[in-house]
């Protein structure tokens, strides 16, 4: 018989412009071979749920539904990495490759590792290909072959090198050489995937590939304001493409070629969108070459800095009760909504670790759980940033006011009152600071502080000071 292929799936939930399946797809053509597609359930992911995991998990539902309606079948494999491979060779003993794109952070690429060293003790040829990022963790680094810390320089090496096209795929053909079994290579997967869809505990819309094609479309309508826009929370101002960037129902490819197609047209949006695709390959760079990031700052200097872990105020942030409005909006939307803007992520992250004095890595973990587009990588990257610990970070003693913050990039107050409810029949006026309402005023809008809504949890002038002094003494 033929040699049979496996193509493994697991953050790249497409038919189209997917390398390692494009990659697949052009060894049968010349072999005759078959494929088959596989996705491996990990206990360690399935059996805490969390909106994180079930965004995932449905959206490799709607993908296994796609498949099937074109008659391939997406086989669920459940167990460890080493279950996954016995499972999938007990079951399909002609298989001789499984061809997956690869990751080149954190537990995926230990994972990898894993996997490679078992399928060479098998006789299992694996290939990896790069299909998440436009550039490898190791392709732009500085003529000294030492990674880059800060993100211009980085950015103007990036911008020189050429990036790879959108693959295409013909349908039939996968058709034509999908190796179809009558029954599913484990039961026990099947099963155990459709109890996770089953009881989770909201249904995600808008999943998958068609989806994100239209936010795609939708999104160079507006890319023209993105420079000006992108930062103001009640807008509909940026790209919302993250969740299906982080699923990979569109490739970074097809994204970054339609905004090219734009640049000409829309300007200085275009390259400011192009600049934040930058800043995830700049901070999957980062993690590759430090790849303790998610445990200690990249700075070394402050990697002893005494943060506080206080229960009471991590609750209050988390739950959105810190008694300050726009840092309660994000947090709520994110509880929501398992997203929040990004400026929100920037002010909420600046209000845990500045103001609250917590640790940044509490944060980093919470946002793990809650982010439908959580990236392993941009999420540290981000947080180190906020918390002034990591690479080209804001500088320790630039602490975001939160009411400056809010009356800047929600001068209305449409964001905070489509979050915090209790406090939308305020004045403008009033809706950044509402424990500045007079007694009169409070009296008229029938609202008191501390009872409809928190009073300020933390003096924030006097936080902002032992923040710098934190630093001071960790220097």
């Amino acid at each position: 018989m033929s040699e049979i292929v496996g193509v493994w799936f697991r953050r790249d939930f497409r038919l189209n412009d997917q390398t390692a399946l494009f990659n697949c797809v052009e060894r049968l053509k010349k072999s005759g071979g078959k494929w088959v597609a596989l996705f491996h359930l990990d206990p360690k992911f399935s059996e805490e749920m969390c909106p994180h995991h079930e965004y995932f998990f449905q959206t490799v539902s709607g993908f296994k539904e796609k498949c099937a309606e074109i008659g391939i079948r997406l086989h669920i494999i459940y167990g460890t990495v080493e279950e996954f491979i016995k499972k999938t060779l007990e079951a399909i003993p002609e298989l001789t490759a499984i061809y997956f794109n690869k990751d080149e952070v954190g537990s995926g690429k230990s994972r990898d590792d894993v996997v490679l060293n078992r399928l060479a003790e098998r006789g299992i040829s694996a290939t990896s290909f790069l299909d998440t990022h436009l550039t490898s963790a190791t392709q732009v680094v500085k003529g000294d072959g030492q990674p880059y810390k800060v993100f211009t320089p980085y950015f103007r090496s990036w911008s020189k090198l050429a990036k790879p096209a959108p693959l295409h795929i013909k349908l039939h053909e996968l058709q034509e050489y999908y190796y179809r079994t009558e029954t599913s290579i484990d039961p026990e997967g099947e099963s155990c995937f459709a109890n996770i869809i089953l009881n989770s505990k909201r249904n995600w819309e808008k999943l998958g590939e068609s989806e994100a094609s239209n936010r795609l479309e939708r999104f160079t309508t507006i890319l023209h304001t993105y420079h000006t826009k992108r930062d103001i929370a009640s807008e509909y101002g940026t790209s919302q493409l993250s969740p299906f960037l982080k699923t990979g129902v569109i490739s970074i490819r097809t994204i970054y070629q339609k905004i090219l197609e734009c640049q000409m047209d829309v300007g200085e949006g275009a390259h400011t969108y192009i600049k934040e695709l930058a800043w995830r390959e700049f901070y999957n760079m980062l993690y590759y070459y430090y790849p303790q990031n998610k445990q200690q700052a990249l700075r070394e200097e402050y990697r002893n800095l005494a943060w506080g872990t206080d229960a009471i105020r991590f609750e209050q942030w988390k739950e959105g009760m810190t008694g300050f409005p726009i840092v309660d909006a994000g947090m709520r939307q994110l509880k929501k909504e398992g997203w929040m803007h990004n400026r929100l992520r920037m002010i909420t992250a600046s209000f845990l670790t500045k103001d609250y004095l917590l640790d940044w890595r509490l944060g980093e973990r919470y946002f793990e759980k809650m982010l439908i587009d959580y990236e392993e990588a941009t999420n540290i990257g981000g947080w180190q940033w906020a918390a002034s610990v990591g690479a080209d970070a804001v500088p320790y003693f630039r602490v975001f006011n939160p009411s400056r913050q809010s009356e800047k990039f929600d001068p209305l107050g449409e964001y905070i009152r489509s979050y915090v409810p209790e406090l939308k029949h305020l004045p403008t006026q009033y809706i950044h600071e509402p424990w500045k309402l007079s007694p009169d005023l409070a009296t008229k809008f029938n609202f008191k502080i501390n009872k409809d809504y928190p009073a300020p949890t933390i003096d924030h002038q006097m936080q902002r000071q032992k923040a710098i002094a934190l630093f001071k003494g960790g220097e």
